[in-house]
């Protein structure tokens, strides 16, 4: 759950999200196909990070549903609890990163297409709370880590076999 007072980087998994403030940072690693979502509130220097393996929830087998798995539902999920905890919603901001395509299919169609629609089901979400994306790393076909500091706005990427940029 939220982390608010630990001064550490707070790691989020797969299919997962949270919430930081400043002076902590928050990391996702693993990121292929799925992308990490970042939305902050700059003044109030609170963050949150959801870690998105597939673009929408009707993709969902049968029963609950993890909000955080899916960009139509995570997206929203973690708009809530950031103005729970004090954020403005008419003053967020994003950045996102990911959303490669890891393996390349000859036939399949637009199904095989995971990481392209990850990344269109987020900046749709996202456009739908009328959220800016200020900046983005994605596509591409390796993995990245990334790590975001609600008190600078940067977000830095680490790419596999490509080095390290801020944005």
């Amino acid at each position: 759950m939220v982390e608010l007072r630990d001064p550490h980087i707070v790691k989020v998994g797969i299919a997962d999200m949270n919430i930081v403030k400043s002076p902590s940072l928050i990391r996702t690693s693993g990121l292929g196909s799925c992308v990490g979502v970042i939305v902050y509130d700059e003044k109030k220097e609170l963050a949150g990070l959801a870690h998105v393996m597939l673009p929408d929830s009707s993709l969902a087998k049968s029963g609950s549903i993890n909000t955080a798995k899916f960009a139509d539902t995570a997206i929203k999920e973690l708009v809530n609890r950031l103005v729970i905890q004090g954020a403005r919603a008419s003053v967020l901001k994003a950045k996102m990163a990911g959303g490669a395509q890891m393996f390349q299919f000859f036939s399949g169609g637009d199904m095989m297409r995971i990481g392209p629609r990850n990344v269109e089901a987020v900046r749709r979400g996202l456009a739908n709370l009328n959220i800016p994306i200020i900046a983005e790393d994605v596509g591409g076909n390796s993995g990245r880590t990334i790590e975001f500091n609600p008190k600078t706005c940067v977000l830095t990427i680490r790419t596999v076999n490509k080095g390290m940029r801020n944005i």
